[in-house]
């Protein structure tokens, strides 16, 4: 594809290779190569996620339309495909609430248990799993609620706990998540298909891992908890301290014969755009694709445009991962997420730096809990939001990024995209 010139138009140019991003993650592209022949007997259909709607239009499409199919995917409400609601479909389709569960999303988890109850040797389970399946699959262990989960919920939310750190801990506080889907599906074989989310590409982690084995504890579980100060019940505590709530492990038999494919992975989806950018003329660089840690703490490319190193000019510098958002208890906060953060924290240490811009989005469409996937900056970025009457530096530290960057009309703004492999932060140096 054509891009735009980076030497005129910078930002359009950063926005064609997130758009190339994420079109590398896209379930109709990458999903069809990793199907199975059908079964002897049943092929049952689960999912959560993000993604999962996409994924289960792909798989339709792809699989014989006289072999038998069923089966639940649950999605996050406005990520269903159009195309989806315009034709037959044989796996139902259910919307519910990210990131803070809601009745719906615990409602499907329960009915997702009894979809693979009965099932035998000759049947198989298909698992679409993407980013965003952990709040939408809330069921909760014994003597949590749903209230229960949406409070714990939100304090992770605002913990800075990392990805993995927060999915520890909901996998034991849940009835569906932590291997316990696959244990339900039993006999009947497993092939997981993952759009990963997270750093590291972990398979136990996307989406709290609901399909296969946990290799973490009711112990780390706590200490979780402990360091982060989230309240759970007394019953809650006491199951993590006596064992009682311990997900299934690697070498449970109701994981022989079941599979993990990796369909897609942050690392794909960059060194798609990296590619891109290099027949544009721009030599890429990969940084990393699983960054951790606070974004106002992400601030590069100074050195490339002062000194050329460790890179010469002109490039592009692209990473991925999640990165985390510390909100302090009490403390008064605006809106926005990790990508308008980081980049709000990369201009305030840029400075007006001549011959940067940026681009920060998450791939699937939502930077956070707002309307946006993420935004851009340009040289004059902290000028123009100034020249506004805005105080850069107070709405960082206030976590207000989002409304800096709405008021001078520099969101990024896509829409759901259908897929999701995290972050993807672009910064072009000229």
């Amino acid at each position: 594809m054509s891009l735009p010139d980076p030497a005129t138009q910078p930002v359009a140019f950063l926005r064609a290779l997130f758009d190339v991003a994420v079109a590398r993650a896209q379930p109709a592209q990458v999903l069809p190569a990793h199907l199975p022949p059908p079964p002897k007997g049943r092929t049952v259909v689960v999912g959560a996620g993000k993604a999962s709607a996409a994924m289960a239009r792909a798989f339709e499409a792809a699989w014989p339309v006289d072999a038998p199919l069923s089966g639940l995917v649950v999605t996050r409400y406005g990520y269903v495909p159009p195309q989806w609601r315009e034709q037959p479909r044989r796996i139902e389709l259910v919307e519910a609430a990210h990131p803070v569960p809601d009745a719906a999303g615990e409602a499907a988890a329960r009915r997702m248990l009894q979809t693979v109850q009965g099932l035998s040797e000759n049947d198989l389970v298909i698992a679409l799993i993407s980013g965003g399946g952990s709040a939408l699959l809330p069921l909760p262990a014994a003597g949590l609620t749903l209230a229960d989960k949406q409070r714990i919920n939100r304090e992770l939310l605002m913990s800075g706990a990392t990805i993995a750190e927060m999915n520890c801990v909901r996998k034991h506080l849940s009835a569906i998540k932590g291997g316990r889907l696959a244990a339900a599906c039993a006999p009947a074989p497993v092939l997981t298909l993952l759009i990963s989310d997270v750093p590291g590409d972990d398979p136990d982690v996307i989406a709290s891992g609901p399909t296969v084995p946990d290799p973490t504890t009711c112990a780390d579980a706590l200490a979780i908890i402990t360091r982060y100060g989230i309240g759970v019940p007394d019953a809650i505590r006491a199951g993590l301290q006596s064992g009682a709530l311990e997900t299934p492990k690697p070498g449970d038999p109701a994981f022989a014969g079941n599979r993990v494919d990796m369909i897609a992975t942050p690392r794909q989806m960059l060194q798609a755009a990296a590619a891109a950018s290099a027949q544009a003329g721009v030599p890429a660089h990969i940084l990393a694709d699983d960054m951790e840690g606070e974004s106002r703490d992400i601030a590069l490319a100074r050195s490339v445009a002062r000194h050329g190193t460790p890179f010469p000019r002109p490039c592009l510098l692209l990473s991925g991962g999640e990165t985390t958002v510390s909100v302090r208890p009490g403390q008064t906060h605006g809106k926005g997420g990790r990508g308008t953060e980081f980049l709000l924290a990369l201009a305030l240490a840029l400075d007006g730096e001549p011959g940067i811009h940026a681009l920060a989005g998450d791939t699937d469409g939502i930077d956070g809990s707002e309307d946006n996937a993420g935004a851009w900056i340009t040289p004059d970025t902290l000028i123009r939001a100034r020249a506004a009457g805005l105080n850069p530096r107070a709405m960082l530290d206030g976590h207000d990024a989002y409304t800096l960057f709405a008021a001078i009309g520099d969101l990024l703004v896509t829409g759901p995209t259908y897929t999701n492999v995290n972050d993807f932060r672009a910064v072009l140096v000229l």
